[in-house]
């Protein structure tokens, strides 16, 4: 029987969601954890990576067990939540159809990134300090031109294991909320690195470093070295993952 995972994490702590030798990983915490709950080994597949201090406010993981009642099914959260530190939160565990995939059946993943462009000493720890005044509006026309190109290897970490560098851009957007800049960022699937490299090439348009012309010749160059500097983990959140209605018929 296949299981799916909701959860959230804090990202702060970890090597970021897959496994690496001799570093803490949120996959690993959780195999453990189940491994010793279920009292036997078990394999967990995430919805997709996140780097190494990036978080997620909203993840989906799937593994196969034997067939658990919904109230075995509450046991195991409750379980989990008292194994774990306050770094993961398990909020829903449900029943799946077998071939539902956590990672592939995954239509579109969002990204938010916030920017402090004043000092945040409560939310340092989950923003960007900036410290300079951006042009929001020309940030926001330039997001827009990521719409008209599907190959971002310009954005990516170089050598990656993946076939290709091509992904659809849903929506790019920046807005100002609760003091903070945040931008929005969807796809239906997004190379390593590539909400960071985009972020900060969109903080030097907005900075007037380069232009929005600038912007798309550097997408078109397909050469990270022409792209800004990656910005820092520790501001990034994987808000929503989106999968089709009917992966959660209730079987």
């Amino acid at each position: 029987m296949r299981y799916f995972l909701h959860l959230a994490y804090n990202g702060s702590g970890f090597c970021g969601w897959q496994i690496q030798p001799n570093e803490p990983s949120v996959q690993e915490s959780i195999e453990v954890a189940l491994g010793h709950l279920l009292r036997q080994k078990i394999g967990v597949t995430g919805c997709g990576r996140t780097d190494t201090g990036v978080h997620a406010s909203d993840y989906y993981a799937h593994f196969d067990f034997d067939e658990m009642s919904l109230e075995k099914l509450e046991q195991l959260r409750f379980k989990l939540n008292r194994y774990f530190t306050h770094e993961i939160s398990i909020l829903n565990i449900f029943k799946m159809k077998d071939e539902a995939h956590a990672r592939f059946d995954a239509i579109s993943r969002t990204y938010k990134y916030y920017v402090a462009e004043d000092k945040q000493p409560f939310n340092n720890d989950y923003s960007y300090y900036f410290g300079r005044k951006l042009d929001i509006e020309k940030m926001n026309e330039a997001a827009k031109c990521l719409f008209n190109y599907i190959d971002f290897t310009s954005f990516s970490k170089l050598h990656t294991q993946v076939n290709n560098n091509n992904c659809t851009i849903l929506e790019a957007f920046w807005e100002r909320k609760d003091g903070l800049l945040v931008f929005t960022i969807s796809a239906n699937r997004f190379l390593r690195n590539m909400v960071r490299s985009i972020t900060g090439t969109l903080l030097d348009v907005g900075l007037g470093k380069i232009t929005i012309e600038d912007f798309c010749r550097i997408i078109e160059s397909k050469d990270r070295s022409l792209a800004g500097v990656s910005v820092p983990a520790k501001a990034l959140f994987l808000h929503k993952l989106s999968y089709p209605r009917n992966i959660f018929e209730v079987i």
